[in-house]
């Protein structure tokens, strides 16, 4: 049967098996290929949105029949290309699998469906005195936070999704349902399946059910941001404080620029300068002394300015300007075409880390300003060539690129947490070896045919 008949073959076989839950609309295929990156559209062939994990199986095997790729999709907001569909295919879509099927408070584990996001989790354990801490930024689906590992503010202190994440419930790409991990706090029994799949992108099956750890809320919370007279200063301060071992919850880094764009957007009052933005959680005398011991070592390193946010509306106001960071710097920048990127080096190299790629961009006449969850050695770049200059596009791309030697060179990795998709595939054999022809084997094993998620973090996928 000719290629372009069986595909259409299976999509009349799963528009019956989903009916309008099958969309092949050109408005939806378009939605479905775009990313928060700065990759082209890539639409897929069609769009599916199953209720259950029967429903995937099917949706798998009738699409594993016709040799059609599947790419997962959560809420859309990755950014190196994750979910686009360069060989075409069909999207399955989680957002209809959102229910929350058990919250188990005295074991603080909540078990739910991969289109949960996690705001929605919160939201649904508020009485229960526990919360879910990994948070993004993006008020992203904890399946698609699974897939690519995500981290974001808080990893410093409570981990980030391969920590919190105790089990799954996977449909591999013959359309076998597998089971991983449990719900107890740790396990001697064989290979780690369950960590395997977190982080895979969506390579080697769909996530169609989690078993997530939950925190217990903090007794006391307590935020607050001060400046610095340069960038050294504010992350030399930082180093000092993991060194110290005071139990950040949050510490994140903001360079000048970042700075005058929160002040232009939110009227945000800050210096013209370098910040930090901390938070601590703990009880009441805790976070009161890990606050106190902070403030002395930032005044060591020239921070000053210090403004705490106790109250919960204050702090939602503070890290809502950072998780807004984003869409601010675009604001600021009119006309941009911009290019995201992220490295993650060891915490004794991140001064020279930062410092190296601020006089790197500085030199090269691009805005670029530099965000980071920098207690875990992380840090962004958002690099804004001018929209149609290719000049521009093409030494923001070698900047790019040289971030991600640096962070090779210096013992990191080249990305922290926006994970490989297809835009960092390139330096995978750099970072990984032979390693990352073991992946491949894994991928041959469990997805012989290279349908689940092709074209992404993998050799020859």
């Amino acid at each position: 049967m000719p290629a372009n008949a069986a595909t259409t073959e299976a999509l009349d076989a799963l528009a019956a098996l989903l009916g309008p839950r099958l969309n092949r609309s050109q408005s939806d295929r378009d939605l479905h290929g775009r990313s928060e990156g700065h990759f082209p559209p890539m639409p897929p062939d069609a769009v599916a949105y199953p209720e259950t994990t029967a429903e995937v199986a099917q949706i798998v095997q009738i699409c594993a029949g016709a040799g059609l790729p599947m790419i997962g999709w959560g809420a859309g907001t990755s950014l190196e290309g994750h979910a686009l569909a360069p060989r075409g295919g069909v999207t399955v879509d989680f957002t209809r699998m959102d229910k929350v099927l058990q919250v188990l408070p005295e074991d603080m584990v909540a078990v739910i469906q991969p289109g949960v996001t996690r705001e929605a989790l919160n939201t649904e354990l508020r009485a229960t005195g526990l919360f879910f801490p990994v948070d993004p930024g993006a008020n992203a689906s904890l399946g698609g936070m699974a897939s690519t590992r995500a981290s974001g503010t808080t990893a410093v202190r409570y981990g980030t999704m391969r920590a919190n994440v105790l089990g799954l419930e996977v449909v591999l790409a013959d359309g076998r349902i597998i089971r991983t991990g449990t719900r107890a706090p740790k396990s001697s029994t064989g290979y780690d399946l369950t960590s395997l799949f977190v982080g895979a992108e969506g390579t080697l099956g769909l996530i169609t059910e989690l078993t997530l750890k939950l925190h217990g809320q903090p007794e006391a919370i307590s935020a607050a941001v001060c400046a610095f007279d340069d960038m050294a200063g504010a992350v030399d301060a930082v180093i000092a404080t993991i060194q110290s071992g005071i139990p950040m919850a949050r510490i994140e880094f903001v360079d000048q620029a970042s700075a005058a764009a929160f002040n232009a957007q939110s009227q945000a009052g800050w210096d013209d300068a370098p910040h930090l933005m901390v938070e601590f959680h703990g009880s009441t005398a805790g976070v009161a002394e890990q606050a106190a011991r902070f403030g002395e070592i930032a005044k060591d390193f020239g921070g000053s300015g210090f403004r705490w946010a106790s109250k919960p509306e204050e702090r939602s106001a503070l890290w809502a300007m950072r998780h807004n960071a984003y869409r601010t710097m675009l604001a600021a920048y009119p006309g941009a075409s911009p290019i995201t990127t992220d490295i993650c080096v060891p915490i004794s190299r991140l001064a020279e880390a930062v410092e190296e790629t601020a006089t790197e961009i500085a030199a090269s006449g691009i805005p670029g300003p530099i965000v980071g969850h920098v207690g875990d050695g992380n840090f962004h770049a958002l690099l804004l060539p001018r929209a149609g200059d290719a000049a521009q596009w093409e030494s923001a791309q070698k900047l790019a690129a040289n971030m991600a030697r640096r962070a090779l060179r210096l013992g990191g990795t080249v990305s922290g947490e926006h994970g490989i998709g297809m835009g960092k595939t390139k330096y995978m054999q750099a970072e990984h070896g032979d390693a990352w022809a073991v992946m491949g084997a894994i991928k041959s094993a469990l997805d012989p045919e290279g349908l689940m998620n092709p074209g992404k973090l993998l050799p020859g996928n």
